[in-house]
């Protein structure tokens, strides 16, 4: 997946003064003792799989730092990409080996994918789970196999200079050929598929049983020779100057303006895509790395872990009380109320862990033709 405010450093330092900053057990961050007569060993390290930019140091910001702090666990990220890791988890476990990552930062959709292959950890002891809003309890699986840890949107990001009057109000914006050479999608096509959809002129009910309308607007598309990239790639290519539109996740183009780029972003009238991320704990760890994973997932939940995180990447969390940052107080890309939810695309998880692999095959048959 993507203006900055401060974090609220005086939560972290008032819950170190009260729980001691290398000291913290089990008690404190709220989870039970798992089974276990005495706390575990504490590993030298945890390995979280992440995505990079932006994206890993809110991660640092809001939880891996402050769990550190307070636990003395060195926290080392792993920027392997999702799709990359996914089958060498799945590999691992299947011939009973470690697996490389301790906990996977991962879309909901392959998540749930894991979840259906058997290879996570139950997480329906985490205390946090209490009181969380219902869009953190995963969508077609019995339990917390998985946590969603917030929301997102794949905005229509453009350079405000180029639209001098106004934003663009249609994703057929990125089939002009003012911009050929000068948009941007994600590499497989992610995020962009439901909004092609309905560009196309096909329908939301048609997914996903009919998809050409959006095959063709991607065919269209392709002939605009569009930049393709991760999340990282769309702020670069902001901040350079090398595209004017973009499908990307807000927290990509939030980043660049926040670096003094001329960057804004709006649901068009076609909708945009919302969808959610999720944290889970690979099977085949040592049980003192899973019982210290789930710590960290854990305190993930928290508020004081979750208003700094989402602050810096501008996204709704799952912990009742996040409070919006000022710059995102009534934008309908950081939906909270039922009119913003009414403008975005919701695709069920269980349709997007089906299907989405397929997409993202076609869309790259389609861009290398």
């Amino acid at each position: 997946m993507r203006s900055r405010s401060t974090p609220p450093l005086w939560r972290r330092r008032q819950l170190l003064q009260t729980a001691g900053a290398t000291a913290l057990g089990a008690a404190t961050l709220g989870l039970p003792r798992l089974g276990f007569a005495n706390e575990p060993a504490k590993p030298a390290e945890l390995i979280v799989r992440a995505w990079g930019g932006v994206w890993v140091d809110a991660l640092n910001e809001g939880v891996s730092a402050p769990f550190s702090e307070m636990t003395g666990i060195r926290i080392r990220h792993d920027l392997t990409e999702d799709n990359e890791i996914q089958p060498r988890i799945w590999a691992a476990v299947a011939q009973g080996r470690k697996p490389p990552i301790h906990i996977n930062w991962d879309t909901s959709t392959n998540a749930t994918k894991s979840a259906m292959r058997g290879v996570t950890v139950d997480l329906s002891d985490l205390p946090n789970l209490e009181g969380l809003l219902p869009a953190a309890t995963p969508v077609g699986l019995d339990g917390f196999p998985i946590v969603n840890v917030y929301s997102y949107v794949y905005v229509l990001a453009y350079r405000e200079a180029v639209f001098p009057d106004g934003p663009p109000d249609s994703w057929n914006i990125l089939l002009d050929p003012r911009f050929r050479s000068r948009v941007a999608v994600y590499n497989d096509g992610i995020g962009f598929h439901p909004a092609a959809q309905i560009a196309g002129g096909g329908t939301f009910e048609d997914i996903p049983d009919n998809m050409e309308p959006a095959w063709e607007f991607i065919r269209q598309l392709k002939a605009q020779n569009p930049l393709l990239g991760e999340d990282p790639d769309f702020t670069n290519w902001f901040q350079q100057g090398e595209i004017d539109v973009a499908c990307t996740i807000i927290s990509n183009a939030r980043e660049a303006r926040a670096n003094g780029i001329d960057v804004a972003w709006t649901i068009p009238k076609e909708g945009a895509k919302i969808d959610t991320d999720a944290l889970w704990i690979p099977q085949g760890l040592d049980d003192n790395e899973t019982y210290w994973a789930k710590q960290y997932i854990n305190y993930a939940l928290t508020l004081e872990a979750q208003q700094p995180w989402l602050d810096r990447l501008g996204l709704p969390g799952v912990r009742p009380g996040v409070v919006p940052p000022a710059d995102l107080v009534g934008d309908p890309a950081y939906p909270t109320t039922d009119e913003d939810f009414a403008r975005l695309i919701s695709v069920p998880t269980p349709i997007l862990a089906e299907y989405e692999r397929d997409w993202f095959i076609k869309f790259t048959e389609i861009m290398q033709s």
